[in-house]
């Protein structure tokens, strides 16, 4: 049986889990609402109920690069939990979206409060940057190297 990808809520341990869903807040979107702007302030976080949105970054005088597309389970945002708390990204959904969404700040504080949640949830984040910066690098790679990544996702 495959693993689950670390981008999905599903890797956080149960207890730790039910723990940070007894603080959502259940939210809808409709789809093309952006959720966030590259550089805006990072004082909420997401976890994908069901539809899909798409992390992307800038391209001036071009068209935004979608870097990933995020779906049931994921995790949409990490900025929040790392100062200057400013997003690095842009969030879009692009289908209608349910979430559960967070106060990022409410949430930190549980994690200052207790040292193994707060724990749980920083290596929970660190997987989702790794998995998400080497689909990056993926991405770059098929875009601007002259072969491209050479490996499939």
């Amino acid at each position: 049986m495959r693993s689950p990808i670390p981008t999905s809520i599903t890797t956080l341990p149960v207890a730790y889990r039910n723990r940070l869903l007894e603080h959502a807040q259940e939210v809808n979107y409709p789809e093309d609402t952006h959720l966030f702007s590259e550089g805006g302030r990072a004082d909420k976080f997401w976890i994908v109920r069901s539809g899909a949105v798409s992390l992307e970054f800038r391209v001036p005088g071009g068209r935004p690069a979608v870097i990933e597309n995020l779906g049931p389970g994921d995790l949409v945002g990490w900025s929040w939990l790392y100062e200057p708390y400013r997003w690095h990204l842009d969030a879009t959904a692009t289908t209608p979206v349910r979430t559960y969404e967070y106060d990022a700040r409410n949430v930190r504080m549980l994690m200052d409060a207790d040292l193994a949640f707060g724990f749980a949830i920083a290596h929970w984040v660190g997987q989702i940057l790794a998995h998400r910066l080497q689909a990056t690098r993926v991405r770059l790679l098929d875009l601007y190297a002259p072969h491209g990544s050479g490996s499939v996702i």
